[in-house]
């Protein structure tokens, strides 16, 4: 272990081999940092809070503190971050707030300075958020996932695997995956057909894609509708996890900005 003399670590936190404390760090009781992790200048660590092997924590970050909640009496929660996963300077990352519960990142997600995540928010794999990019609570994204500076989504929205939301954007409703969304209130603008392809997706798979993508958007279909046509039409488990994902929306799914009619 390499902790700096101005780092506060307290005796009861867990601190694997090969970490690296920088000065001016504060470590909480509760805390425990797994092998290879490089925690920077001024963090502060609080809470039960479980940072994975060969993180990066940046300067100035704060990461297991009370919820921003009303409600918050101090129960019990965890804050969980995966391991390779890349924090810049200055991001937020709250525990949950009933007894319990769970905030959680990822395995190698890149969160880019001042991004935030709120109290109970659930981040898969690989989600990549830029600068100021902000998570309210209980907020779900799935592997792969962009989100672009300046992004703000509304408590208890999901955004899908491969999604890619634009700078800006404020997210009110459910993203289907493998697309792409922005402005305010955002709406989708097609598939994130160059995202696809840099993962791997083949030219069918992504012709699938489109085909449901446009069943969904089409107004003469209700939802439920829509649903059972991609799942009688399509096989392709990409295609029907958006189907699955469609059928468990509760805030509604974002939809194409509606044209206006020219004069």
């Amino acid at each position: 272990m390499k902790i700096h003399p101005t780092a506060i670590v307290d005796a009861k936190a867990q601190i694997d081999t090969d970490v690296e404390i920088s000065p001016y760090a504060i470590i909480g009781k509760d805390v425990k940092i797994n092998r290879g992790t490089k925690i920077g200048p001024y963090v502060f660590l609080d809470g039960e809070t479980e940072i994975g092997e060969n993180c990066e924590i940046g300067s100035g970050s704060v990461i297991g503190t009370p919820p921003q909640h009303l409600k918050y009496r101090n129960e019990h929660t965890k804050t969980i971050i995966g391991s390779g996963t890349v924090i810049r300077e200055y991001v937020t990352v709250h525990r949950a707030t009933a007894a319990g519960g769970e905030t959680r990142v990822g395995k190698r997600c890149f969160l880019m300075a001042y991004s935030h995540i709120a109290h109970d928010c659930r981040i898969g794999d690989e989600v990549i958020m830029s600068n100021n990019a902000s998570l309210a609570g209980h907020v779900e994204i799935e592997n792969n996932a962009v989100l672009g500076g300046l992004a703000g989504v509304h408590q208890f929205v999901r955004i899908g695997e491969l999604a890619m939301i634009g700078g800006g954007a404020m997210v009110s409703r459910d993203v289907l995956p493998y697309t792409l969304a922005c402005g305010d209130r955002a709406c989708l603008f097609g598939l994130n057909t160059k995202g696809l392809k840099r993962h791997g997706f083949s030219e069918e798979t992504i012709h699938s894609l489109k085909q449901a993508y446009q069943i969904f958007l089409n107004n003469s279909y209700t939802l439920e509708d829509a649903i059972a046509e991609v799942r009688k039409r399509f096989t392709d488990p990409k295609v029907l996890h958006m189907a699955e994902f469609a059928q468990t929306t509760n805030r509604g799914l974002c939809r194409e900005k509606r044209k206006s009619n020219p004069r």
